[in-house]
């Protein structure tokens, strides 16, 4: 009997690419722009995962929804042009691709991105780093509304022909968790990205991992013999699968 497709969908910043200082500098650039008031970092990291109208909204609610626009526009433009500095450079977080290479070569798995990024944005970090054949499906803060809502999680499961007790969600921020819970597929927390293990345990995390070593691992887990059974429940002691 033929195995269901398995589909493996993962966030991007903060999961698979360090892009934090790139992210601090481009918002610290479109507040300037527009007289705005320098965030604390860890205020600016806390709203990654969100689509960036959700994520300029929330860290400042108080100000005109027209200079909200204009800095959305600041923040992308400061985005593009501080690509070339060698300092802010976004590079794949430790073990990504050989994990990717792992779950790639499965004759029954696919993989794909759920982000909050721009489909060029999106594109432009893969080929940078060699990655975009490794996927068949892209969704973007482009295509639909801004997680936690789960329809680019949904699109990326009917996009790749896989059914929700067959999806895992890979992602580093209570937003990726919930978004995996509302769309019925098992939620894969990594801390070493910009919300506390506690905030995924809060939002649903099936599990939380602390090495890219442990993803195939924790796949094998809970796949083999689980045909027909719903998302796992937590774990009754700590993070490991």
């Amino acid at each position: 009997m033929t195995s269901p497709l398995r589909l493996v969908v993962f966030d991007c910043d903060g999961t698979l690419i360090d892009s934090q200082h790139m992210i601090v500098a481009a918002m610290n650039h479109a507040f300037d722009a527009h007289g705005l008031e320098n965030l604390p970092r860890e205020k600016v990291l806390s709203i990654v995962g969100l689509s960036l109208d959700e994520a300029i909204e929330t860290l400042v609610p108080h100000v005109d929804l027209a200079i909200r626009r204009r800095v959305t526009e600041s923040y992308k433009g400061a985005f593009h042009e501080l690509r070339a500095r060698k300092d802010l450079a976004e590079p794949l977080f430790p073990g990504v691709r050989e994990a990717l290479d792992a779950l790639h070569a499965r004759d029954d798995t696919v993989l794909g991105i759920a982000t909050g990024k721009s489909q060029r944005g999106l594109r432009h970090a893969l080929e940078l780093h060699g990655l975009r054949d490794y996927f068949v499906t892209l969704q973007t803060a482009d295509d639909a509304p801004s997680k936690p809502h789960p329809e680019m999680l949904l699109r990326a499961m009917r996009e790749a022909g896989a059914e929700a007790a067959n999806t895992i969600l890979v992602g580093d921020t209570s937003y990726d968790m919930a978004m995996a819970r509302a769309a019925e597929a098992h939620a894969f927390g990594v801390d070493w990205g910009y919300h506390e293990p506690a905030a995924l345990d809060a939002a649903g995390a099936h599990l939380v991992i602390s090495d890219f070593a442990a993803l195939a691992p924790a796949v094998e887990a809970i796949w083999p013999g689980r045909a027909g059974n719903g998302p796992l429940e937590p774990p009754p002691e700590g993070h490991d699968p």
